[in-house]
């Protein structure tokens, strides 16, 4: 149950990190409340996850699911480029969590 728990934490963090984009600096309310909504959410699901997983695998995989899933959804919602290097440096993060996740 912990590793969905940290799943849905690393979900939540992809969430805020985009939504930040969308609040302009924190000048547009609704996108504000939305990303510190789920920030909160983020940080007391990596909290509940930890209950039972160690820190330093449990957090290596929430940054993990956030820097790959960010960078992805910012492809898709903000054009921005992905080029080779950047793809294969997604790649590395991916085995990195996968390493995490087996050595736990």
């Amino acid at each position: 149950m912990a590793w969905i728990i940290l799943l849905l934490a690393g979900i939540s963090e992809v969430a805020w990190a985009v939504g930040l984009k969308y609040t302009e600096g924190f000048t547009k309310p609704l996108p504000s409340i939305i990303t510190v909504c789920c920030l909160i959410v983020s940080f007391f699901l990596l909290g509940s996850s930890l209950r039972t997983l160690p820190l330093s695998i449990a957090y290596g995989i929430w940054v993990g699911i956030g820097a790959v899933g960010t960078a992805i959804l910012s492809v898709y919602l903000f054009n921005e480029s992905m080029s080779a290097l950047k793809m294969i440096s997604l790649c590395l993060i991916v085995l990195g969590i996968l390493g995490m996740k087996v050595s736990a």
